[in-house]
């Protein structure tokens, strides 16, 4: 029998500041390794990313939850904030200094990302990374 901890997803909770992608980054390859997935390259460019927008634009600590979607095996990374706004793909703006980071996430997962509401308020940005 498996107990209920033993299936809750690996989980990082941090504080919103600026040693949070860093964080998420190892936190993520660590997972990676476990899984004997050996190209964690995309997965830590992603995790940088969804945990870099919720500590600029989000609100209180940042979780961090890492799983394998159950038909096909692909991680899925989730990150949540507090924040009520939802992220969007800005226009592509070629004099812009910033404001490219989800737009890179959704051409690199191919579109598999969202944004749902949390039930105790904010949001978890998901993305699913592409079969190697």
């Amino acid at each position: 029998m498996t107990s209920p901890a033993a299936s809750e997803p690996p989980t990082l909770v941090l504080d919103s500041n600026d040693a949070a992608p860093r964080l998420a980054r190892e936190f993520l390859a660590k997972q990676f390794a476990d899984w004997g997935i050996a190209d964690d390259y995309l997965g830590r460019l992603i995790v940088c990313e969804l945990v870099t927008n919720a500590y600029r634009h989000g609100e209180g600590p940042i979780v961090v939850r890492l799983r394998r979607d159950e038909h096909d095996g692909r991680p899925v990374i989730e990150v949540w904030d507090a924040g009520e706004g939802r992220p969007v793909v800005r226009p592509e703006d070629h004099a812009a200094v910033s404001g490219r980071g989800l737009r890179l996430v959704a051409e690199f997962v191919q579109d598999r990302w969202g944004v749902r509401p949390l039930v105790e308020g904010g949001k978890a940005v998901w993305a699913k990374l592409p079969a190697p």
